[in-house]
């Protein structure tokens, strides 16, 4: 009798451990979306972690106000999603209050917080909106010999003259990301393709590097979603 029991409670505890393995296994995929998802409610902070390496005050660098997000650009730090995401378009609308300066937008982040994170970098540096950059060796197809090199990692120059709008107008992200591939507009124009990146799937981030920016509309759709008329 009492080996029948042995026998029944190690069954039960194999039979857990495989349920909590597979649990965490599906905990760990990154979500793919269904349906529009709000990446940012317009109100607070609820989903994203505000990361400054330095340790200071995060609630002096980033705040919100009547829907919008404000980053005082310095110090030098990002707030990023706390889920991880593939496969999605990423709409971000961004403008600079005052004199235009340097951020950008993190894709497929993943490891330690850290200045900065291994990831692709979509620009947000002034004129400069549509070139990507791979952060802390990401790799993908399009680099080539006029690629500029900097601390981090390598620029891939945007395809075409800037989309931007003048300084103090709400400019639009549409970054398209679908396996190792990625497609990058900005306000509407193609500005860079990237293919067989090295990362497919992370947080999502938004950085402060330097100048007051504002963020607004961050959201995500699945890939089969009717394009916005916005």
């Amino acid at each position: 009798m009492k080996k029948k029991v042995v026998l029944v409670l190690a069954g039960m505890a194999v039979i857990a451990f495989m349920l909590g393995a597979a649990e965490k296994q599906e905990a760990d995929k990154p979500i793919v979306p269904q349906e529009k998802m709000e990446l940012w409610n317009g109100k607070d902070f609820s989903g994203w972690k505000l990361f400054l390496p330095d340790g200071s005050d995060v609630n002096q660098v980033w705040s919100v106000r009547d829907g919008v997000i404000r980053c005082e650009g310095k110090p030098t730090g990002y707030m990023r999603t706390e889920a991880d995401y593939a496969d999605y378009c990423l709409h971000v609308e961004w403008r600079w209050p005052g004199e235009p300066g340097n951020s950008g937008v993190l894709l497929h982040a993943g490891g330690p917080d850290k200045v900065w994170p291994t990831c692709i970098e979509c620009q947000l540096w002034a004129t400069h909106a549509g070139d990507t950059v791979a952060m802390e060796g990401t790799k993908w197809n399009e680099f080539n010999p006029k690629s500029k090199r900097i601390a981090h990692g390598i620029i891939v120059s945007r395809l075409k003259e800037s989309s931007e709008k003048e300084p103090g107008q709400w400019n639009t992200y549409e970054i398209i990301c679908k396996g190792d591939w990625m497609v990058v507009l900005v306000n509407g124009v193609l500005q860079n393709v990237v293919s067989g990146a090295s990362v497919s799937s992370g947080k999502i981030g938004l950085q402060s590097e330097g100048s007051p920016i504002e963020f607004r509309n961050i959201y995500l759709e699945p890939l089969d979603y009717p394009p916005s008329n916005d």
